[in-house]
């Protein structure tokens, strides 16, 4: 038939307005002949423009009218479809929306008649309805064509509206049960002998033992067999085995109906690798001794389904005493947030940001909110058990567990994102959580949640800004709360009562929760513009205070910075407007005690913690350092103010340094934790030694300027050794140095060493005095004839005892020797003197090297500490920083006079090099490179934790925690940390025994 021009465009555009995308096949489908006797009906056009997507609708419609047997069967169809509008709705609806449903009519077309029946008790049908609906399927096949009408029914409900997306998740999860009851049963059947011999209970755990599941779906269960009556327990749980396997292949398989929806067992004890059936007592012995944190949150939705019933109920009476106890293991949270950031680690990077379930802001957020809170809580109030994820959250909000408004604010955001993910499964009927990037797809999903204007703009916006509103919520959630309960902020809501407020102080990891409880007080207390902008912090900081190895240290230190600079506009400026400057402090205040000690002698250091104008983290170079205590010391009125001045230069760097690496070492939520811990080592190495440089340069020049005015009577310069030559000083470091002077022209060689000894002594005393600054202390004892010979020698003399005196360590010791203060001319040439000592141009003879591994093995046995464990001891222990650096050396001792790149301080260079020489392989210079990092990041770690310098890990079990998360292990794995280290020292040391003495 062809239509008039007029007709056409007349019809072309009402297509249009009723939303139709491609008027033209519409048109052609309209005037098809099984449309002949209704193309012109505006009933029918008015109910095809209010589906999600029209075009889909009308082409569905027509394959239905075409599978129709016979003229009768299509006229009652379309006369049904006019005078009905319930059925009009509800299946064009269905035809709309899903593509997959349209084609199940069409394969089975009077299944559309299951949409007629429009009575009170089919609008919210359970178990038993749907068993009703399936019992006639007789075999597999069946059972997936009774489970797709049972599912017709169910989206035509969703997408009318007559039910609300948390009534349909429960729909969907009764219909899962019904289908697993008829599967078993089909199993059953075909195995009698089997049945007989056990009972096997079915219990639902995810989304079904929560009564909140989606479309498609896994469906998660455990099973639990025993025998029945007097039968052998191992021939019954084989047979239940047998039974079970069997009901899982008829739901998972495809069969020329497709197949229903997968069944996973795999939250069972052991997983995948653990017995698909277990008894009773097995399950319970397991979940006793053996399950981790997230077993038991899985537990938390757990419901009997199908098979016996009752085996079904003892299984979850005797796991909810341990559900509820869950929350008192150690590291509770930060086990929970762990998988949560894991789950988000595994996302592919391309699927991020269209991720509706596992990505951030997306529906797992809520649940592992909800959850968390369940778990602390649940143990001493029973109204909040429940496994479904909206009840369980109004529960939580009645007890004054969550606030209302926020609250209020989840419950929207997670029902439109479900709605959403309900929408995007129910097209294809596909397992997918992902938001589709092509616009017909947007602009349907749009439309199929009611908006109508512009779906793709608005469908786009609703989507992001609840996504918004759950990333900023789903950690606040937890701790918002606690502001509640000690700041009264809300007046007539309910609140956290004083033994909740605990109990969740507990479970974030706060030793001393009462304490914990007061500093909140004092903080988030009060009308100020301080009070109101921590109170808008606080949630967040306790977040990250959690996050860390001592959440008490956190809080506290934060609680002195704010009282500190709490009335300082900058500060609280700062915190509130600078992205990393918050996360930044919370990491460093609860990383141990050095940073915080550093920061507290002048908070306004935190400044540098943020975006802008603080000059950041990043460790500032010697020749600026040099500039500013300098002009420091020039600005002073004595040496005590130069050196003062130069010291508090010193300590804010310090905490630059320390600052940057605990940020480094920690990572933060836009910053990944550094994953090349040699450039860790090699920043606080290069940042301290530099500073320690730019000090001693300060103080020298304060000293000589009281004393003598601008020109000492002798040159002078400082040698700096051991691990400050090298670049490599740690937090806790002394300075390695020798003093070497000449000189000046008409100057006595008596004079000139009374003024060196004069400024040595000076600088020494100036840098030792009791004050906020940490001492920086000088150590002289690597000069000729150690602790025995003259402070300070004139280049000649050290030149004589060189030439005539010089035992093997002193040429060895050379090997790091490096001017870093004063004359640099004077520095130049003690370097050009001493040069042939370290780098002899034949290398060593065998005697000589005889005598560097008789050192080494008297020093290994008289300087390791009585009661230490030498596998654990970073510096003296086997595979340490000895071992390490005594084979480096060896070889620049032997090797450096014929390979240019042996001549070097630093340890990592001249490893490097040493590589490149072929005196190692590749892989043995790899190791050892990775043992002296980890040692130094170990001896690194124990400084920052501790305030104080150690070689070994600590003892007490919260510092130790503290050392792992340094090194990147997680809560509860300090063990690994261990064990981790053994296994490098001990690679190492073998390598060691291999070339120190031998190879090399």
């Amino acid at each position: 038939m062809t239509s008039a021009p007029g007709r056409r465009s007349s019809i072309f555009t009402r297509l249009l307005r009723h939303g139709f995308t491609d008027p033209s096949a519409a048109e052609r489908l309209l005037d098809s002949p099984e449309l002949a006797t209704v193309r012109n009906d505006p009933v029918l056009l008015d109910a095809l423009g209010g589906t999600a997507d029209p075009d889909l609708a009308l082409h569905g419609l027509v394959r239905l009218l075409e599978a129709q047997d016979g003229a009768t069967d299509r006229q009652e169809l379309l006369d049904t479809v006019i005078a009905a509008k319930p059925l009009r709705d509800r299946l064009l609806g269905v035809l709309g929306a899903s593509a997959a449903l349209a084609e199940h009519l069409a394969r089975h077309p009077r299944d559309w008649q299951a949409l007629v029946t429009y009575e009170p008790r089919d609008l919210h049908p359970g178990v038993e309805e749907f068993e009703r609906g399936l019992a006639d399927a007789a075999d597999p096949v069946a059972l997936r064509v009774s489970y797709r009408r049972c599912l017709l029914s169910i989206a035509a409900r969703d997408v009318c509206g007559t039910v609300d997306v948390a009534q349909t998740a429960a729909e969907l999860a009764d219909l899962a049960t019904a289908t697993l009851r008829a599967a078993l049963a089909l199993a059953a059947a075909d195995a009698p002998e089997d049945a007989a011999m056990c009972r096997l209970a079915v219990v639902a755990m995810g989304k079904c033992g929560g009564h909140e599941l989606n479309y498609v779906s896994d469906v998660d269960v455990i099973f639990v067999g025993e025998a029945a009556g007097d039968a052998d327990e191992g021939k019954a749980l084989r047979a239940a085995t047998r039974l079970a396997s069997h009901m899982m292949r008829i739901c998972s398989e495809t069969t020329v109906e497709g197949s229903i929806w997968p069944v996973d067992a795999n939250l069972r004890p052991e997983g995948r690798n653990g017995p698909l059936v277990r008894t009773l007592a097995s399950h319970l012995a397991y979940y006793q001794r053996w399950a981790k944190t997230w077993e038991f949150q899985a537990l938390l939705k757990a419901r009997p389904v199908a098979g016996d019933l009752a085996l079904g109920e003892e299984y979850t009476a005797a796991l909810r005493p341990l559900v509820w106890k869950a929350a008192e293991r150690e590291n509770f949270v930060a086990d929970v947030q762990e998988m949560r950031r894991r789950v988000v680690a595994n996302i592919p990077a391309a699927e991020v940001d269209r991720q509706l379930k596992l990505g951030p802001g997306g529906l797992r957020d809520v649940e592992f909110a909800v959850q968390l809170l369940q778990l602390v809580h649940g143990r001493a109030d029973a109204s909040l058990r429940s496994g479904t994820t909206l009840d369980a959250l109004k529960a939580l909000a009645a007890g004054g567990y969550v606030g209302r408004a926020d609250a209020a604010q989840l419950d929207e955001a997670y029902r439109f994102l479900r709605s959403l993910e309900h929408r995007i499964q129910l097209h294809r009927l596909r397992r997918t959580h992902l938001v589709p990037e092509d616009e017909a797809d947007l602009r349907r999903l749009g439309r199929s949640l009611g908006l109508r204007t512009d779906p793709v703009a608005e469908l786009t916006r609703e989507w992001r800004r609840h996504t918004t509103v759950v990333r900023r919520l789903h950690e606040k959630l937890f701790y918002r709360p606690l502001l509640d309960a000690v700041a009264a902020l809300a007046p007539g809501e309910a609140r956290l009562s004083a033994e909740a407020a605990r109990e969740r102080m507990v479970a974030l990891g706060y030793a001393d929760p009462a304490a914990a409880l007061r500093h909140l007080e004092a903080l988030a207390s009060g009308v100020t513009r301080k009070a109101a902008i921590q109170r808008t912090l606080l949630p967040v900081l306790l977040g990250w205070f959690a996050d860390s190895a001592d959440p008490d240290a956190g809080l506290l230190n934060f609680r002195k910075v704010s009282d500190a600079l709490g009335k300082t506009p900058w500060y609280l400026r700062l915190l509130r407007d600078e992205g990393a400057a918050a996360e930044n402090l919370a990491r460093v205040l609860s990383a141990g005690r050095l940073a915080p000690d550093l920061l507290m002698r002048a908070p306004e250091a935190v400044a540098l913690l943020g975006d802008g104008d603080g000059g950041g983290l990043t460790p500032r170079s010697r020749a600026s350092l040099e500039q500013e205590i300098l002009a420091a010391v020039r600005r002073a009125d004595n040496a005590v103010q130069g050196v003062t001045a130069a010291r508090g230069v010193r300590r804010r760097e310090l905490f630059r340094t320390a600052a940057a690496d605990i940020v480094g070492s920690y990572g933060t939520e836009s910053q990944p934790a550094e994953a090349d811990q040699g450039a860790l080592v090699d920043l606080v190495g290069g940042a301290v030694s530099d500073l320690t440089a730019a000090t001693l340069a300060g103080t020298l020049r304060a000293v000589v300027r009281e004393g003598w005015g601008d020109t000492l009577p002798t040159r002078f310069a400082v040698i700096g050794m051991g691990r400050f030559g090298g670049h490599e000083l740690g937090y806790g470091s002394d300075a390695d140095v020798l003093f070497v002077h000449e000189p000046r022209e008409g100057v006595s060689e008596r004079e000139a060493t009374e003024a060196a000894n004069k400024v040595v002594a000076e600088m020494r005393r100036l840098l030792q005095v009791p004050s906020a600054d940490p001492p920086l202390l000088i150590d002289a004892d690597l000069r000729p004839e150690g602790k025995s010979g003259p402070l300070v020698r004139t280049l000649a003399s050290y030149e004589a005892y060189y030439r005539r005196w010089a035992l093997v360590w002193e040429r060895h010791a050379l090997l790091r020797a490096e001017p870093v203060a004063g004359d640099e001319d004077l520095g130049r040439r003690f370097v050009e003197l001493i040069d042939p000592l370290r780098y002899p141009a034949g290398g060593l003879d065998e005697d000589a090297v005889r005598e560097i591994r008789r050192l080494k093995a008297r020093m290994e046995a008289e300087r390791l500490p009585r009661g230490a464990d030498p596998k654990l001891h970073a510096k003296l222990g086997p595979g340490g920083l000895s071992d390490v650096e005594w084979t480096v050396q060896l070889a620049q001792l032997r090797h450096a006079g014929e390979v240019p790149g042996l001549r070097t301080t630093r340890t990592r260079e001249a490893l490097a090099a040493a590589r490149e020489a072929g005196l190692m392989t590749e892989e043995d210079a790899a190791h050892l490179d990775e043992a002296w990092v980890l040692a130094t990041r170990v001896r690194n770690a124990v400084m920052l934790v501790r305030g104080r310098a150690g070689d070994t890990f600590p003892t007490v079990p919260r510092e130790l925690a503290a050392v792992g998360r340094y090194l990147g292990y997680g809560p509860g794995h300090a063990g690994d940390m261990l064990d981790a280290y053994r296994r490098t020292a001990r690679r190492a040391r073998g390598i060691v025994e291999e070339l120190f003495y031998g190879g090399l």
